[in-house]
């Protein structure tokens, strides 16, 4: 088949990828059949083909104009709305944000990925600005916001396969319990901050074990977390006074990091088909 009845056949499957007229896997099978290193594939920006742009109708283009300028006039008016509007208004923008970048997750996940990010980054920030009007200024109600966003996130980043916000929202459940733990030891021991801790890294790790099976992305995600959690007891030797000295500290964090190493080496048969 010469390359000129390739390219044609390339658009026309890529004209039926944007029609729906097939579903995408078929779509992505026809195209690895038909596309070579010969033949260029449609030219695209952030996964929207020119000939979309360039075929486009202008009431597309008048919807995305307002609401651009709906969003503008938003931000540029936020401070004088009163509270409800203001919490409307950003609970709005997020669950917008969210499911457009559901919807596009199979189609163009750099777009899913850049709306999610815009989404979590504006629900943290607009919630944590709200309560700065509203006189909300103690720790414990900042506290439990992080906490209520990193819900979301590790929910988003499980539903959406997405490690990255897999990641935060497991990190924020851990700042949050280091929080609270600061909170109940105000001049922990080591051995106190090993016993809150080294538990909570085995948990994560076992969790890992059981999600290998129907998600390897989250188990990865546990995995690394938990390896992390492993070591939290010596950095926060950095941040709180404890009665131990510092030769100590290192030869305990020497000691975890040989006991990790070893474990790795040993059980690499094992956690590799955890992650892979």
């Amino acid at each position: 088949m010469d390359a000129e009845r390739r390219k044609v056949i390339v658009r026309e499957i890529d004209h039926w990828r944007r029609s729906k007229l097939l579903p995408e896997h078929y779509c992505d099978f026809l195209m690895n059949l038909y596309v070579d290193d010969m033949t260029p594939k449609p030219a695209s920006l952030l996964g929207v083909s020119a000939t979309a742009v360039t075929n486009s109708n202008w009431k597309i283009w008048l919807f995305a104009l307002a609401v651009i300028a709906a969003l503008a006039l938003s931000a540029l008016n936020f401070n004088s709305f009163g509270l409800p509007m203001q919490i409307g208004i950003s609970t709005l923008f997020v669950i917008i944000c969210y499911a457009v970048a559901y919807r596009q997750f199979s189609r163009t996940p750099v777009i899913a990925y850049v709306l999610c990010g815009i989404a979590s980054i504006a629900m943290l920030l607009l919630g944590l600005h709200i309560m700065d009007l509203s006189g909300i200024h103690t720790s414990t109600t900042y506290i439990g916001y992080l906490a209520f966003c990193s819900c979301i996130w590790l929910f988003n980043g499980l539903i959406g396969r997405m490690a990255i916000f897999q990641i935060c929202g497991w990190l924020g459940l851990v700042g949050t319990y280091s929080w609270l733990l600061m909170q109940k030891l105000e001049h922990p021991a080591w051995f106190s901050l090993e016993l809150s801790w080294v538990p909570v890294s085995v948990v994560l790790i076992w969790m890992a074990w059981l999600a290998h099976h129907t998600n390897k992305q989250a188990a990865s995600v546990l995995m690394l977390v938990g390896g992390l959690v492993w070591f939290i007891p010596e950095a926060m030797t950095f941040l709180v006074d404890i009665e131990m000295s510092s030769r100590l500290i290192q030869i305990s964090f020497t000691a975890k990091l040989v006991s990790v190493g070893v474990a790795l080496f040993l059980l690499r048969k094992k956690w590799v088909e955890w992650v892979m």
